[in-house]
This record gives C-alpha cells, sequence and structure tokens, in this order.
C-alpha cells in the first residue's frame, strides 16, 4: 500500500516537471537569447541540486517524507513564479528549483529503499520505474497538445497544480505509513 502511494506521488510530480521541462528549456533560451546564458541558468539548477545534496544527505534518513513534500511545494512556487520573470536575474530561481531537485530526488530513492526488502527490490523498483516514465513521456505529449491551445504560462500554472497535487500525495503516504507503524 506504502509503495503504491510513493508511486502514484511521483509519478503526478514526474508528469508535473515532463510537462514544463521541455517549454520551460526554451522559455530560458528566449529570455536570455544567448546559449551562453541558457547555460549558465541551467548550471546554476545542477551546481545548487548537487551542492544541496551535500547537505541533505545526512538528513534524509529521518527527514525524506517532509523533504518530499517541501521539494514538491518549493518546485510549485516556482512554476507560479515563473510566467512573472521578465528579466534574466530572475533566472535565480533556478537555483530554488535545484535545491527541490535535490530533494525530490534523494528522498524517492530513500523511501524506495525503506518501503522495500533487501532482495526484493527489483520489482518495486521496475514498477516505480516504469510508472514514472511513463507519466513523463505522456507529459510532453500533454505539454505540447497545451501549449498549442494555450499560453506558455498557463502550462506553469497547471504544473505548479500538479506539484501541489503530488505534495498531498506525499502527505498523504505519511498518514499511511504513520499509521502502519502505530498500528
Amino acid at each position: 500500500m506504502i509503495i503504491k502511494w510513493l508511486v502514484r506521488s511521483q509519478s503526478i510530480v514526474t508528469l508535473a516537471s515532463g510537462m514544463i521541462y521541455p517549454y520551460y528549456l526554451l522559455f530560458l533560451k528566449n529570455l536570455g537569447n544567448s546559449f551562453s546564458k541558457y547555460g549558465l541558468a541551467f548550471a546554476v539548477f545542477t551546481i545548487s541540486s548537487a551542492a544541496a545534496s551535500q547537505w541533505l544527505a545526512p538528513r534524509m534518513d529521518r527527514h525524506a517524507k517532509q523533504w518530499l513534500i517541501v521539494s514538491s511545494m518549493g518546485m510549485a512556487a516556482a512554476m507560479i513564479a515563473f510566467p512573472w520573470v521578465i528579466s534574466y536575474i530572475w533566472v535565480l530561481l533556478q537555483m530554488m528549483m535545484g535545491i527541490c531537485n535535490a530533494m525530490q530526488r534523494m528522498s524517492e530513492r530513500v523511501l524506495l529503499a525503506d518501503y522495500t526488502v533487501a532482495g526484493q527490490r527489483g520489482p518495486a523498483v521496475g514498477n516505480y520505474h516504469f510508472w514514472t516514465s511513463a507519466a513523463s513521456g505522456f507529459a510532453v505529449i500533454v505539454g505540447g497538445v497545451l501549449i498549442d491551445w494555450l499560453t506558455i504560462d498557463v502550462l506553469f500554472y497547471l504544473s505548479a497544480i500538479l506539484y501541489m497535487w503530488g505534495a498531498l500525495a506525499v502527505w498523504r503516504l505519511r498518514s499511511i505509513s504513520e499509521e502502519a507503524v502505530n498500528g
């Protein structure tokens, strides 16, 4: 039961990120009007994610579910803010997004290990990978269709809603796991 909620919550988050990711990259490129500025923005994302992982790592075992909720809410906030970006300096949102990315990636892996049994993780990991990958592929198609009908701003807002939905699913996961522990 717990692993199903983890898969569902992270499939929703993957849907949110996959729906916006290719178009967000175009948004950054158009904002900076050069590949070097685009490269700098993406580097801020990846380097902040790497740096955050070093601080988060010792805290993961005790707080993975909380970090997963915080990461989804942080990404929702970033998605809401992105349509308002009018200056390249706002690309500092990339730093917040990188930190949220580290929280999400590390937390999902810790929880996947916590909710599976050593020597029997393969099927759960395969199921997790299938559903999150399928959500990502589906998201790119949905994003493309939506952006043809709507605007990129709406795509960011829809992504924010999905991130919040993912956070609620993790909160539910947290409640389910606490019920299982308490009997």
